[in-house]
């Protein structure tokens, strides 16, 4: 029986969309050649054209020839209109290390449809504008026939898995792998070796204010001092307030708490009874209504998961009819 097909996901790697060895000559960092190897500025490009590409691999001296990394005028490479990454700032050390050794991992492209000797980049942006600043004519690069998905799959593997990628660039490329390609905060955990809350909180950085977005962009908020401030009354003043007086996450998170608990107060004359951050609370988000559900399914009990108030604490509440339930539920808490 056939299956539908299942958006091509990145579990695999780079390995799988490229081979091991493209892999490992494009977009792995390799150790300093010998300064004899490494293109100049007076190096001449070779004349070079793309192999096409083959749907089952290709005869062995094509893609050897596909994968094998060749120079090209530096002005004959693109920015990729894949790329997740919007900052290219703090890259002078890398342009440093361009000018004294040239350019040592090759860049990952391919060829513009609607431009003659032109190529877009798919991995390695940040080596080609240093290599720019290095005032570098040429650079060394692998050339490859990749499709939009692919290219923007890559682009995410590169990126998102650097340390240097912001916290808000990061939940922009997993929001856009949900909502372009329809992966689940599980598939993408899985494919960048990330837990499923880290995935989940740094996409919630994306519920901030633009301007507050902008702050932990540019390194003004941690992404932990960033969700403290979901959900506050004025989170960009409570933002600006954080970074004059540096507040730790802590600090913040029990401003933010008492912030909402007055603005409770306030807009339910002191009512608030029920079940806990009911009154006055936000919309459970989908993902917060998903948890409860698999919580239901393996307790066999309704369950609230409700935020508390205070940054990213929860109180989680289980119905329980009587002692047999609860000792069935203890049981499965406490069971090895």
């Amino acid at each position: 029986m056939s299956q539908p097909p299942k958006p091509r996901g990145l579990g695999r790697g780079l390995s799988a969309l490229l081979g091991d060895d493209e892999v490992a000559s494009a977009v792995t960092p390799t150790a300093p050649a010998p300064p004899a190897a490494v293109p100049t500025a007076s190096s001449s490009a070779p004349t070079v054209s793309a192999p096409a590409a083959s749907a089952d691999g290709g005869e062995p001296a094509r893609a050897a020839a596909n994968r094998t990394p060749i120079t090209l005028p530096i002005g004959q490479l693109k920015p990729g209109k894949m790329q997740p990454r919007t900052s290219f700032e703090g890259i002078e050390a890398l342009v440093e290390s361009v000018k004294e050794y040239g350019l040592l991992q090759p860049i990952l492209v391919r060829p513009l449809r609607d431009a003659a000797d032109s190529y877009e980049i798919i991995a390695g942006e940040r080596r080609w504008r240093a290599a720019q600043k290095a005032q570098l004519h040429d650079v060394p690069v692998v050339i490859r026939t990749i499709d939009d998905l692919d290219a923007l799959q890559i682009g995410l593997v590169e990126n998102l898995q650097r340390s240097d990628l912001t916290a808000i660039d990061e939940a922009q490329g997993y929001k856009r792998l949900i909502d372009e390609y329809k992966h689940t905060q599980e598939d993408i955990a899985r494919m960048m070796g990330r837990s499923r809350p880290h995935v989940a909180n740094t996409i919630r950085l994306l519920d901030l204010p633009p301007a507050v977005q902008e702050m932990v962009r540019d390194g003004q908020l941690t992404a932990g001092l960033g969700r403290a401030l979901i959900g506050v009354p004025d989170p960009l003043a409570m933002a600006k307030q954080a970074v004059a007086e540096k507040l730790s996450v802590r600090d913040l998170e029990r401003l933010a708490g008492d912030t909402k608990k007055k603005a409770k107060g306030l807009a339910g004359g002191g009512a608030g009874k029920g079940k806990p951050g009911a009154a006055g609370g936000s919309p459970k988000t989908a993902d917060t209504r998903a948890l409860e559900k698999r919580l239901e399914e393996a307790l066999g009990l309704k369950v609230d998961l409700t935020l508390r108030g205070l940054g990213e604490q929860s109180v989680l509440t289980l119905e329980i009819r009587d002692f047999d339930q609860l000792d069935t539920v203890v049981d499965k808490l406490t069971r090895r």
